[in-house]
């Protein structure tokens, strides 16, 4: 039996990349995608970062269920791994699959949408298997629940990526994380890192350049640890992409965040030797804090002039073009005025073109839940903070952007939101990360010289065509 479908998702790349693929799936078993009011499944993907992260997710589900009570939501995701019982209490709510489970998330999608109420089991290579139920507190009868923390099925390989609603589709190459910093519970919502093989990637890109893909972008919960766990022990993230390029046609690969030190010399090159042609000129490297002192109490791995030796190199290998980004926290337990000052110096020392900022949030079962009950900064310190930080954010990002005016940058057009389809302008994203409005009506996927004419007050920039046979890139 076929249903319409709604997912919703929470987070990151990664995460989005994992929505993506189980609504691929449930397409190629025939149901349908359909708004939220009219849906009979609600897949809500969800995150766990962050408190507000949690609250988030809470509120569409409760939101989801009041405009549409007859629908069966299906909770997957960090925060579904972190607390599934919560989420089981929550009305509407007919099972949840955490990560350890989220590659048997599309079966076991379907086979809610069959029970209506009845005992769900999932399929596992050799058959079928009764996972159990779970009381949900204060509720009659049970909720399904899959979570464990072995994470024997969490790595939920893609469907054939392919352009369509994304235009730059994430193809999630690596899953987990060992890097234990204090503040985060990736380790334990989606467990150690894990790698997509080579081969498999590779016949994922062929796939998407056979459809008609312009640009794809490589995401991962750690994405510079890819390769690490696989045999040759020497596969590397550099190899891989260089293979990319040798053994495919993609006509630009865009890279999601890697951890500074996992820019190492080999990728380094690659930005060197492929940038601005069919490697995006764009790279983010998590900073978190430019203090040392912070970073050491959350078991960082680099410090700030290893962080800054790192922009440099990108920068020499890049060029002018390249567009820096980075998360910052904000409120770390402990962090002084003069830890925070630092950060803010480093900050206004490199060229960020933008900055993703984040007050800290205390996650239960982290080593900064100790850390912040002994020394929590006060939330009108953190607000304070966060305030001078959104200014420092929004020079860099004018001034990053200004140095285009007038001049000439390849873009990809993308899905151009439906209340401006049949406008004066096509939304676009330039090689190096840049949002453009490029005059005309113009279909999504296609790639364009552009010349950038003005700097509108939200940062975006405008443009005109060039030329609309994008010449060889150089």
């Amino acid at each position: 039996m076929s249903a319409g479908f709604h997912i919703e998702n929470f987070g990151c790349r990664a995460a989005r990349a994992d929505g993506e693929a189980i609504g691929e799936r449930l397409r190629a078993s025939g149901h349908s995608v359909e708004q939220l009011t009219a849906a009979d499944l609600v897949i809500v993907n969800t995150c766990s970062v962050t408190c507000e992260a949690d609250r988030e997710a809470r509120a569409f589900i409760r939101r989801a269920h009041r405009r549409n009570p007859e629908a069966r939501i299906v909770v997957t995701g960090c925060y579904a791994q972190r607390a599934p019982e919560e989420l089981a209490a929550l009305p509407g709510v007919a099972a949840v699959v955490g990560n350890s489970h989220k590659a048997l998330a599309p079966e076991i999608v379907q086979q809610v949408s069959e029970s209506a109420g009845q005992r769900v089991s999932a399929p596992v290579a050799g058959g079928f298997v009764d996972v159990g139920m779970l009381a949900a507190p204060g509720r009659a009868g049970g909720v399904p629940v899959w979570v464990d923390d072995r994470f024997a099925h969490s790595f939920l390989e893609e469907a054939q990526v392919v352009p369509g609603a994304q235009t730059r589709p994430n193809l999630k190459i690596q899953e987990g994380c060992g890097n234990r910093c204090t503040f985060c519970v990736i380790p334990q919502t989606r467990g150690g890192s894990r790698s997509l093989e080579a081969e498999k990637i590779l016949e994922q890109v062929r796939g998407f350049v056979a459809a008609g893909g312009n640009e794809l972008v490589l995401s991962g919960i750690n994405l510079g640890r890819w390769g690490r766990d696989l045999r040759p022990a020497q596969a590397s993230l550099a190899g891989l992409v260089r293979r990319i390029f040798t053994q495919t046609d993609l006509p630009r690969l865009r890279l999601s965040s890697i951890e500074p030190m996992d820019w190492n010399e080999e990728l380094i090159g690659l930005m060197r030797e492929f940038g601005g042609r069919r490697l995006a000129r764009h790279a983010h490297l998590p900073l978190q804090s430019g203090s040392d002192a912070v970073l050491r109490r959350m078991h960082r791995r680099y410090r700030p002039w290893h962080y800054a030796e790192k922009v440099a190199a990108l920068e020499a290998a890049a060029g002018p073009a390249l567009t820096l980004g980075a998360d910052v926290m904000v409120g770390f337990p402990g962090e002084t005025e003069q830890e925070f000052d630092e950060t803010c110096d480093l900050i206004a020392r490199l060229k960020f073109g933008y900055l993703h900022l984040f007050p800290f949030s205390p996650r239960p079962g982290t080593a900064a839940w100790q850390l912040h009950q002994a020394a929590p900064v006060p939330a009108e310190v953190v607000a304070e903070r966060m305030k001078e930080l959104r200014r420092i954010r929004e020079e860099k990002m004018r001034a990053h952007r200004s140095a285009f005016l007038g001049r000439d940058v390849d873009c990809i057009t993308l899905h151009t939101p439906e209340p401006e389809r049949h406008g004066e302008h096509s939304a676009a994203l330039t090689e190096n990360f840049l949002p453009v409005r490029v005059a005309g009506e113009l279909e999504s996927n296609r790639m364009l010289r552009v010349r950038v004419t003005a700097l509108r007050a939200d940062g975006e920039l405008v443009g005109a065509v060039v030329d609309p046979a994008l010449p060889e890139l150089c």
